[in-house]
């Protein structure tokens, strides 16, 4: 319910709504952890996997700081549509871009995934990455490809949140991170759902 999110809505002033969807929403606590940094830090180019509520919230907070962009993968185009209506409601496209993009086959180290089409990401260096997709049941560790594809991208610092991380699979994850993406610190949070954040520090 949308009233999970009330405390945060109140503090961002989104009182006309959410995109909320009861299966795929990220948790309040998530939300909670991820604007905190957000208005505490103002990173200048956030990107994210999977749109809606997040979205509009991040983007609140980059108005609010003055500075910064969302830039969210989608590939559900009437999910990418209905963040864009509410960003348009709130006057916050200038501070967010919804990019409609479909799974698409990658290779890594031998494993076959499904992972958003990268070629309309806009150039920049990120710093701060929010991972709340693709959806677990397209394969196991589905989010996996989300380190070893953009890390090149990752800024020294950047602080990347993956939702979901009590699950086994995300678990996994960032071990496999770990392993494989040199130079990540990470913490365990525990959220809801799991909540793990991971420093880029080298």
């Amino acid at each position: 319910m949308e009233t999970e999110y009330a405390a945060l809505t109140k503090r961002l002033e989104l009182n006309q709504g959410l995109p909320y969807s009861p299966d795929w929403s990220a948790a309040a606590d998530f939300l909670e952890i991820v604007v905190r940094y957000c208005l505490d830090h103002a990173p200048s180019f956030i990107l994210e996997c999977g749109s809606g509520v997040s979205t509009l919230m991040l983007s609140r907070c980059c108005q609010i700081n003055g500075k910064g962009k969302v830039v969210s993968l989608e590939d559900g185009a009437p999910f990418a549509d209905r963040s864009r209506a509410y960003l348009e409601r709130y006057g916050l496209d200038a501070y967010a871009t919804v990019l409609h993009a479909p799974l698409a086959p990658v290779r890594i180290d031998d494993v076959d995934y499904q992972w958003y089409r990268r070629e309309a990401i806009p150039e920049g260096d990120i710093d701060m990455f929010v991972i709340d997709g693709p959806s677990g049941f397209i394969g196991k560790n589905a989010r996996y490809p989300a380190l070893p594809l953009m890390q090149p991208r990752l800024v020294k610092g950047c602080r990347v949140f993956l939702d979901d991380a009590a699950r086994p699979d995300e678990r996994e994850i960032v071990g496999l991170w770990q392993s494989h993406c040199a130079g990540l610190q990470h913490e365990y949070l525990d959220t809801a759902r799991g909540c793990s954040v991971l420093t880029v520090c080298d």
